[in-house]
C-alpha cells in the first residue's frame, strides 16, 4: 500500500509525507547486520558493567531509564526496528498456531516500515514524574528518579539533571521542590504505613512556554488547618520565594492516600495560576488538565497523527471512532477530512478538555463521551445503523484494550479499518492483536470476520529508551 497523499506536515517537516517516509532507510537496509548486532551486544554489556558498584549514580540512572543513550541515534533506530520486527514475527507465529494462513513478508505478518525518527532527540519530554526518596547520600528528601527495585530493597533516588530525555525546565522545578521539602519540618512519605507527607512531583511543559507543577501530598492525620498552612507555604515558595525562578503557569496540590488518584478520587487543588496549560499541534490549540493524557513527545505526535490520518483513508463521508481519545488530539487533527468524530475516554477531565478544544478551534463535527470504553463502546456499536464508512482508531494505555472493547470492534461489521496505536506492542496489546485477527471463536464470542495485519509503522516517540510507538493497520 503506497502512502501517496500529501498532507500538511508539522512545521518541522515541510515536505510531502510520502517523500518523508520514502527518505527513511529501506526495510532491508534497516535490518541489523551481524556486525551491528555484535556491536550492540558489546555496548549492552558495557552498560550493564556500569550498573555495578563503582560506577556513578548518574550513569546507573541513565542506563536504567535511557539504556540506549550511548548509541548514535541512527543505531538506536536500528535497535528499535529489530525489536519491532520480532514483535511482528511473534504475532505471525501466534496467528499461524490458531489456524490463520499468513501471507508473510520476510517472516513478518505484514510489511514493516523503518522507524520514523523523532523530530527532537534530547529534552523531548513534555511530562516528567519525580519521586521523593533516599538519595545516594542517604538524605530521604531527595527528588529524582529511582534506581533499584522495591523487591530488592535497594531503591535510591537520583537527581535527573543529566538525563537526555528530560528538559532543563523539569529538572529546575524538581530542584526547587527538593529545596522546599528540605526546609519543611514535615517528613517525606516514602512508605505509606511509616507516615510522612511529601510525595511525588509531576511537571508538564508545552511549546507555548507554559509550565505546570503538581505536588502530591499524603495528609496522614493532619487537620484541615495544618493542610491549609502547608499549601500556603508551598504557594509562597513558588510564587514569591526561591521557586519563583521556575515561572510556573499553574501550581496544583493533590492530597493522595493511594499510589495514584484521579481527579474524581482526590481533586487537584489549584494553588496558583491558570487551571490549564496550552499546547499547539498541527495548527490546533489544545488545553491540558493535570491528569489528562497527552503524547509525551509533542513533535513526534505531530508526525504520528499525520501518518494516522493518511493510513485511515478517511474521506468526507467517514465517521472516525476515536477510542481512548484523551484530550481529543487525534480526532480533532483529522476532523477536517471526515464527516464526524466520536471520541470515548475514561478520564472525565480529559473529555472536558476535548470538548473545549473542539469549541475553541471551531470544530463542530465531533462528540466526546466520558466513561469506560468497555461499557460505552459495545452499547454504541450494538445499535450502529449509520451507513457511512466507519474507521476506528485505538490508542490505549500499556494495559491495552479491555476484552469487551476488542469483541465490540471485532463483531461490528461496519468497521473495516482499524488503526491500533500501541506504546507497548509486546505487552497486552499483543493479546488484542491476536483476538482481532484470529479465526472466529464462538467460545470467546468473536464471531465477526477477522482483521488482517496490513502495515506496521514504528515511531520513535522515546529517544534513548528501548520503547517505540507502533501503529498497526488492521483491515478486513
Amino acid at each position: 500500500m503506497a502512502l501517496s497523499c500529501t498532507l500538511r506536515l508539522p512545521r518541522r517537516h515541510l515536505c510531502p509525507l510520502s517523500a518523508f517516509l520514502s527518505s527513511l532507510p529501506g526495510r532491508d537496509r534497516s535490518l541489523l547486520t551481524e556486525k551491528t548486532a555484535t556491536k550492540w551486544k558489546e555496548k549492552k554489556k558495557s552498560r550493564e558493567g556500569c550498573s555495578m558498584p563503582g560506577s556513578s549514580w548518574e550513569e546507573r540512572l541513565a542506563n536504567a531509564v535511557t539504556p540506549l543513550w550511548r548509541l548514535p541515534y541512527q543505531e538506536q533506530l536500528q535497535v528499535k526496528y529489530e525489536s519491532q520486527r520480532k514483535i511482528l514475527q511473534t504475532l505471525a507465529s501466534r496467528l499461524e498456531e490458531l489456524g490463520t494462513d499468513m501471507q508473510k513478508s520476510g517472516g513478518l505478518c505484514c510489511p514493516l516500515w523503518p522507524v520514523v525518527p523523532s523530530p527532537v532527540i534530547n529534552g523531548y519530554r513534555n511530562k516528567s514524574t519525580f519521586s521523593v526518596n533516599r538519595g545516594p547520600d542517604g538524605n530521604p528528601k531527595t527528588v529524582g528518579l529511582y534506581v533499584g527495585t522495591g523487591r530488592a530493597r535497594n531503591i535510591v533516588c537520583v537527581k535527573a539533571n543529566h538525563m537526555k530525555n528530560i528538559p532543563p525546565k523539569h529538572t529546575q522545578v524538581a530542584q526547587c521542590y527538593e529545596e522546599f521539602i528540605r526546609c519543611s519540618p514535615l517528613d517525606p512519605c516514602i512508605l505509606f504505613h511509616e507516615g510522612g507527607h511529601w510525595r511525588e512531583l509531576v511537571v508538564r511543559t508545552t511549546s507555548c512556554g507554559h509550565t505546570m507543577a503538581i505536588v502530591t501530598f499524603h495528609p496522614q492525620e493532619l487537620g484541615q488547618e495544618a493542610l491549609v498552612t502547608q499549601k500556603a507555604l508551598l504557594k509562597e515558595f513558588f510564587v514569591c520565594g526561591p521557586g519563583a525562578v521556575c515561572g510556573l503557569t499553574s501550581l496544583y496540590f493533590q492530597e493522595s492516600t493511594m499510589t495514584r488518584c484521579s481527579h474524581e478520587q482526590s481533586p487537584f487543588q489549584l494553588l496558583h495560576g491558570e487551571p490549564h496549560i496550552f499546547e499547539e499541534v498541527l495548527g490546533l490549540k489544545f488545553r491540558v488538565s493535570p491528569d489528562a493524557f497527552f503524547q509525551v513527545n509533542t513533535g513526534g505526535a505531530e508526525v504520528l497523527y499525520q501518518v494516522v490520518g493518511e493510513l485511515s483513508q478517511a474521506g468526507g463521508d467517514t465517521v472516525l471512532l476515536d477510542i481512548c481519545c484523551g484530550t481529543g488530539t487525534i480526532g480533532l487533527s483529522l476532523a477536517h477530512q471526515v464527516s464526524k468524530i466520536i471520541g470515548i475516554e475514561v478520564v472525565e477531565k480529559a473529555i472536558e478538555d476535548a470538548r473545549w478544544n473542539a469549541a475553541f478551534n471551531g470544530i463542530l463535527n465531533c462528540e466526546f463521551h466520558s466513561g469506560k470504553a468497555e461499557t460505552m463502546l459495545p452499547q454504541l456499536l450494538s445499535s450502529w445503523e449509520d451507513a457511512r464508512p466507519l474507521v476506528a482508531v485505538a490508542n490505549p494505555s500499556r494495559a491495552g484494550l479491555h476484552y469487551r472493547v476488542v469483541r465490540a470492534i471485532r463483531n461490528c461489521k461496519s468497521i473495516r479499518r482499524l488503526l491500533y496505536i500501541s506504546c507497548k506492542p509486546e505487552g497486552e496489546s499483543m493479546r488484542n492483536f491476536v483476538e482481532l485477527c484470529c479465526p472466529p471463536d464462538p467460545w470467546k464470542k468473536l464471531s465477526g470476520e477477522p482483521f488482517a495485519p496490513t502495515m506496521a509503522i514504528p515511531f520513535d516517540m522515546f529517544p534513548h529508551t528501548v520503547h517505540c510507538e507502533l501503529v498497526l493497520l488492521l483491515t478486513r
